[in-house]
């Protein structure tokens, strides 16, 4: 009895191999046959008959700060509104699910159940029933963003099991690296930046690929950008590239690139590309005020100090307080200190 048993794991074993095998393969004719605007969301679409789910959401986020809450910059989705990032930027720095994978990189997160601390979260959660939920994310470090998968299943379905966590786990780990290099062959980069200062998005605007650089740039002179879509000033040109456009200090090139487009920015580097008051609140918080503190000294909102702050967080490619102090005193932000000042 023993070995029937064994013989009946070992079919089943087998029988998962193959289709895991079938499923990788199906996922390299992908990057070469649908290109880059499909990629993600069709090869979820062939692992779901493997691991079957109800949602999923994917994309480029930052890693939050002190008080500064993660964000979703570049977003795709399969049985999920368009406003789905935005709809959960609100309560992102409440979310311990996400908190948990962005400080577990490589690893697979589980859990089950509307059970976050904060109940604006579990309200989020139970508007898309959002019961079951396995993760993985990647650090992305020539993007100084983090790269994340997300699937789902609701309150009525099997909760992701162990077995289906490990195939999620090395099904992902191909789809990341296929995407990457889909992106490194459109934007070709050779800057000391790595490709912090490109994108790349559809002729609708849509991001495929953004950098931190180029986030925290938009987001500056467009205040109000929070990510996904590029601002309208910005896809009114894309029909024009090959072509510059000013945005603010810098200047942001388009390239046309089969059926894309690649945005390129040319910023003044390190802590030269912060504007005065960032720098300004920037220097404040490293010296060890709070928000309030800055945003009464500034006679600004802390929501606003605490924008100005990610802005500084992504320009500078930092994750915490010591490091952006650093930073600041670097020769280059000092200079630009002082002939500002």
């Amino acid at each position: 009895m023993m070995g029937e048993g064994n013989k009946v794991d070992g079919d089943a074993t087998m029988v998962t191999l193959k289709a895991f095998n079938h499923c990788v393969l199906h996922l390299g004719r992908l990057a070469r046959e649908s290109g880059a605007s499909r990629f993600i969301a069709d090869g979820l679409q062939a692992f779901a008959q493997l691991v079957p789910f109800a949602s999923a959401w994917w994309g480029e986020m930052s890693t939050p700060g002190p008080d500064v809450p993660p964000q979703s910059w570049m977003h795709g989705s399969i049985n999920l509104p368009e406003s789905f990032a935005a709809e959960w930027h609100p309560v992102a720095a409440n979310d311990q699910f996400s908190h948990a994978t962005l400080n577990r990189p490589g690893e697979v997160v589980r859990d089950n159940g509307f059970n976050d601390p904060c109940e604006a979260v579990n309200d989020f959660a139970r508007r898309y029933d959002l019961y079951h939920l396995m993760s993985i994310t990647y650090e992305l470090p020539e993007s100084g963003l983090m790269f994340f998968v997300c699937l789902y299943r609701g309150q009525h379905e099997q909760a992701f099991e162990e077995h289906e966590a490990e195939l999620f786990s090395a099904f992902c780990d191909h789809l990341f690296q296929l995407w990457r290099f889909q992106v490194q062959d459109m934007i070709r980069f050779d800057s000391e930046n790595g490709a912090s200062d490109f994108g790349v998005a559809r002729m609708d605007g849509s991001l495929l690929y953004v950098g931190a650089r180029l986030c925290a740039a938009i987001q500056r002179e467009l205040p109000g950008w929070s990510g996904s879509m590029l601002p309208g000033e910005v896809i009114a040109q894309l029909a024009k590239a090959p072509c510059v456009i000013r945005l603010g200090r810098c200047a942001l090139t388009l390239s046309p690139n089969a059926g894309h487009v690649i945005l390129s920015l040319e910023a003044p580097s390190g802590g030269d590309g912060l504007a005065p008051r960032e720098r300004t609140a920037a220097m404040l918080f490293a010296a060890g005020h709070s928000y309030k503190e800055i945003a009464k000294m500034l006679a600004l909102s802390p929501a606003t100090v605490r924008t100005y702050l990610r802005n500084c967080y992504l320009q500078l490619g930092v994750k915490s307080k010591v490091e952006l102090g650093s930073a600041l005193r670097s020769p280059g932000a000092l200079a630009e200190s002082v002939r500002r000042d």
